[in-house]
């Protein structure tokens, strides 16, 4: 059987209180994040002001949401079903790689280097491509890969799987899951995409978020079937800069303010559970909801280990794997 490693990225979370900070620090630290003219010698006193100043605010969200981020455990959960899975065809070993905590890129490259592998696959776990996520993550690989002498023709990359219809199917199951709950009376209610928002700028020099977002939508309302209105919007601003819009809150105002009482939010960007679903969606934004007259919201669970995606994980690799 060919031997292969998969490479899932995140961008990762902190695992304690404590560790809010230190987690700020590297995401503020991230080049591919913050650029601009000089940025070499400003980057880390301006990484170090950021994350003291916005880490209290932080650590008080994650404390709401159990007191550390869920993302590693629920990657590790998305690796153990794909592994399970890939390993009827390969013998396939599954590693996770956080961007901005442990396990680091750099740690995943050095077990790597300590093996031989027919393939070794690069999968980001965003959907949509997005150059400060899958963009940032394969630029710490490339950083670190010819550092510890991995071939550069033995690495696949997968960039997206907005458009994969397994993962369309995930999608739509999960939403099917709360409209079946809420029963016959689902006609009256509003289903919000909401995709983590990104700049304006970026959007406007080529990246192609937004296209794959609203494409993602338009699939899974065509494969879902739903008499229902919907809308789509984008969260988790940060920074002065103009971002995507109609933000989350911007449309839960104009629906309220026009007697929609039922709310169904779909996190359209995230395969799993994490700070901007549970606590920025499920907390915030229900808490906003209500005080606008909606009396009814609801959030899809995380896709999280659901088989579909695993499904779709695995055919992505399988085509990457075709020797």
């Amino acid at each position: 059987m060919p031997k292969i490693a998969v490479v899932l990225f995140q961008l990762g979370g902190p695992d304690s209180i404590e560790a809010v900070e230190p987690f700020l620090y590297n995401v503020f630290l991230d080049s591919d994040l913050i650029g601009f003219p000089f940025a070499s010698l400003a980057r880390e006193p301006l990484a170090r002001l950021l994350s003291s100043r916005r880490a209290p605010g932080v650590a008080e969200k994650y404390k709401q949401i159990g007191g550390k981020s869920p993302i590693l455990e629920v990657t590790q959960q998305q690796a153990s079903a794909l592994q399970a899975e890939m390993r009827r065809d390969y013998d396939a070993s599954i590693f996770v790689a956080m961007l901005y905590c442990h396990p680091t890129i750099d740690t995943i490259i050095r077990k790597l280097s300590q093996a031989s592998y027919d393939k070794i696959v690069l999968l980001p776990l965003y959907p949509q491509y997005f150059k400060t996520t899958t963009g940032s993550c394969l630029n710490e690989w490339n950083r670190w890969r010819s550092a510890f002498g991995i071939p550069e023709e033995c690495v696949e990359t997968i960039y997206h799987f907005f458009d994969h219809p397994l993962y369309i199917d995930a999608c739509v199951d999960r939403i099917n899951e709360v409209l079946d709950r809420l029963g016959r009376e689902r006609g009256d209610v509003t289903l919000v995409f909401s995709a983590h928002g990104v700049p304006l700028s970026v959007v406007r020099g080529g990246d192609p978020f937004k296209d794959q977002v609203e494409k993602t939508v338009e699939l899974a309302l065509k494969r879902g079937g739903w008499q229902v209105n919907h809308r789509l919007c984008y969260q988790s601003k940060v920074g002065p800069a103009k971002w995507l819009r109609p933000s989350l809150d911007e449309t839960l105002s104009d629906l309220g303010h026009s007697g929609v009482t039922r709310v169904l939010v779909v996190p359209i960007s995230f395969v799993g559970d994490q700070l901007e679903t549970l606590h920025e969606i499920n907390i915030e934004a229900r808490e906003f909801a209500y005080s606008l007259g909606i009396k009814e919201f609801e959030m899809t669970p995380g896709l999280n280990a659901h088989p579909n995606l695993i499904a779709a994980l695995a055919d992505l690799i399988r085509d990457r794997c075709r020797f």
